[in-house]
Order: structure tokens, then C-alpha cells, then sequence
């Protein structure tokens, strides 16, 4: 069974918001990510389907606050907590929050081109 750990899967994202390593597990990713700044990297989901996160998403918060906004509600988990995030939301992360999270890989990546895209156009990420 393919397994991945934090400490051995290498840094895919390091920018002034996030650490990212990110590993595929049989069409599922899993994500370990530390947020080094508060964000609401809403802006970034622009081009996606009503401007929101097309990726479902489970995790586990290991530090911090995490909310997730959808158009009816909001949702808020801290250390501690496991989570599922239907597609269709908004994160809001606060400082010093990692997770392990686990996604379906392609639903992922077309998310995450739009995404890193929208960074990249604002000197977000190179």
C-alpha cells in the first residue's frame, strides 16, 4: 500500500504564504502544507467554476485555524480536527496552520494550474 511521510517527501511549494510537499498515492494526493502568513487566497480561484475550489478535499488540522466558505455557510476546524471540504469552497488560513490533506489528484491539478496561474500573474510565485 503506497504511503507517504512529511519529512521524507520533498518541498514542491515554498513561498512566502506556504510549504507545500505533496505526494500521489494511487490517484489521491496527499498534502502536507504549512502556512507561514494568514491568506484568503480567494483571489487565486478566479477562472474556476463560480470562482471556488473544484477539488473535494480530506484532512487533519496539526496546527492553527482553518475555515472553509461556501455560499450558505462556513465552516471553521483548528488542531485536532478532521475535516471534509466538498468542492465549492473558499479557504481562510490562519498563520502557523499545517494539515495533512488528501485529494483526488486530477481534480487537484486542474484546480492548481488556474490557481498557480492567478499567482504567478501577481508575482505570488515564480
Amino acid at each position: 500500500m503506497p504511503s507517504a511521510n512529511r519529512m521524507t517527501t520533498p518541498v514542491a511549494v515554498d513561498v512566502d504564504v506556504i510549504e507545500g510537499r505533496y505526494a500521489d498515492l494511487e490517484g489521491y494526493t496527499v498534502g502536507f502544507e504549512t502556512f507561514k502568513q494568514d491568506v484568503d487566497p480567494a483571489p487565486f480561484f478566479a477562472g474556476l467554476p463560480d470562482d471556488r475550489c473544484g477539488c473535494a478535499h480530506w484532512g487533519v488540522i496539526t496546527a492553527g485555524r482553518l475555515t472553509f466558505r461556501w455560499p450558505d455557510r462556513e465552516e471553521t476546524y483548528v488542531a485536532g480536527d478532521a475535516y471534509y471540504a466538498p468542492a465549492g469552497h473558499l479557504p481562510l488560513i490562519t498563520a502557523g496552520t499545517s494539515v495533512v490533506e488528501f485529494s483526488p489528484s486530477a481534480d487537484l491539478e486542474a484546480t492548481m494550474a488556474v490557481v498557480e496561474r492567478n499567482m504567478r500573474s501577481v508575482g505570488a510565485m515564480t
